[in-house]
């Protein structure tokens, strides 16, 4: 998770019932797997002293931050949605690299063609 993103910034107040999610993110953070892939990655833990609620921003390698109200987003959650992101960040890359246009552009009439490698159901076989 840690190899899309540059800095990682857990806000929470000590005191908050609602810090669940803050502290298994967290967790998440400083496993030695998730430091492996990204050594350089800044985790902050900011802890607050006001009713601020629980939250947890991130910035990805290409400059975009994202803040993720931490009070009712599970980390699992959060973690998923930054894998998703990274994904296509590195999608988005490949395609660059290549020289190629982004985003791509599926014109209708292609995504309306059948696809070859799948053989449609005769009608004897449908009813089994």
């Amino acid at each position: 998770m840690l190899k899309f993103l540059s800095k990682v910034k857990i806000e929470f107040n000590a005191l908050d019932p609602r810090i669940a999610s803050c502290m298994e993110f967290l967790a998440q953070c400083n496993a030695p797997k998730a430091k492996e892939s990204n050594p350089s990655c800044q985790i902050q833990v900011k802890r607050r002293t006001d009713d601020h609620p629980p939250q947890i921003s991130v910035t990805f390698v290409n400059g975009v931050e994202q803040t993720y109200d931490a009070t009712s987003t599970p980390a699992q959650n959060i973690r998923t949605m930054i894998l998703e992101k990274g994904q296509y960040l590195e999608t988005e890359q490949m395609f660059r690299e290549a020289g190629e246009k982004w985003p791509v552009i599926i014109p209708d009439e292609e995504l309306k063609q059948p696809f070859l490698g799948i053989k449609p159901k005769k009608a004897e076989e449908k009813k089994q």
